[in-house]
């Protein structure tokens, strides 16, 4: 894997494209949060009662700010990749300069993450507005980089997907068979604790379940019985992702 400066020139390219869709992107990206926090926060929260001793509201947002980091750097690796890759020819244009399908491939899943980042980065505006803020100032400093780490870990495990999809309709195995039982398997709406001991252990693979535990921990400023197993586990799948995605498309694109 050969990697340069040129990453940026990738994603600064997706940056001034992006700008022609900054209006629609941004009420939708606004509006996903304002849906989770009204709709379970506040409607289903008067039926929950206290978590912790406090409202389930503040149960709720770290694990949807994770969630919503993943489902947006994942769709943009998925979808906004394949257009650039069959439909609009990016790729093509980008490999035939100086920018290595490498660099292209990376500067891809940075643009995932930053996507993750403004989704999260909105629904943490939204969430402040409820009144449910971090514990301290400089957990939010730390959970926006946190929410980069997870971009660049879905945008990843996204873009393998993307490298051995032949159609648009391949995503929907992905998107319905792993992104949606992790959305409600991974501890974002409900505690664990109790669900069945199987399903459980299931969740333990899951990955989106460890990021909502240090998302949770970060934000509530409680540490959390196995954190350091689940920040180890991220970072190595994390660095696992990245390089079989790079790889794996890097033969797609150069055939």
């Amino acid at each position: 894997m050969s990697l340069s400066y040129r990453i940026a020139y990738v994603f600064l390219r997706n940056l001034y494209s992006y700008k022609r869709f900054i209006l629609p992107t941004f009420l939708v990206s606004l509006v996903e949060p304002l849906f989770y926090l009204v709709t379970f926060g506040v409607g289903m929260g008067a039926y929950m009662g206290a978590f912790g001793g406090r409202p389930y509201l503040h149960f709720l947002v770290p694990g949807v700010l994770a969630s919503t980091a993943m489902m947006s750097s994942s769709f943009e690796c998925l979808y906004g990749t394949f257009v650039k890759i069959v439909h609009e020819k990016v790729y093509d244009s980008l490999v035939a300069t100086p920018v290595s399908a490498d660099d292209a491939v990376a500067g891809d899943i940075a643009w995932g993450s930053f996507r993750g980042l403004v989704s999260g980065g909105l629904m943490m505006t939204v969430a402040l507005a409820m009144g449910v803020a971090p514990a301290a100032a400089w957990r939010a400093l730390v959970l926006v980089l946190f929410l980069v780490f997870i971009g660049v870990l879905f945008g990843s495990l996204a873009m393998i997907v993307t490298s051995i999809s032949p159609s648009f309709d391949f995503f929907s195995y992905y998107t319905e068979l792993v992104i949606t039982p992790m959305l409600f398997f991974s501890g974002v709406f409900f505690p664990l604790d109790r669900f069945p001991g199987w399903m459980k252990a299931l969740a333990e693979f899951l990955p989106l379940t460890h990021a909502v535990r240090v998302s949770r921990a970060l934000f509530g400023g409680a540490a959390a019985p196995g954190l350091g197993w689940s920040l180890a586990l991220l970072a190595a799948v994390a660095a696992a992702a990245f390089t079989v995605s790079v790889r794996m498309m890097r033969k797609r694109l150069i055939k």
